[in-house]
């Protein structure tokens, strides 16, 4: 599972499965940790995101995947 956070670090939604369904990418979840969800993103909102990552964004996100969990201390 996944969760997503708000600005004031509250649960926002918590993802459960990201799957393909016909010509759609299907996002199944909560949001606020009890309303059931299907969100459908389809190919042309899928093309408009990736037009909304820059060089400097890539790279932050590479980075952002080798980051230690928030909260815990490297010791």
């Amino acid at each position: 599972m996944v969760k997503i956070y708000g600005a004031d670090n509250k649960e926002l939604m918590t993802v459960a499965s990201i799957k393909g369904e016909g010509d759609t990418l299907v996002i199944k979840g909560k949001i606020f940790g009890a309303m059931p969800m299907t969100a459908k993103i389809r190919p042309e909102e899928a093309r408009a995101l990736l037009k909304m990552l820059n060089p400097r964004l890539v790279l932050f996100l590479l980075a952002f995947l080798f980051k230690p969990a928030a909260g815990k201390s490297a010791q």
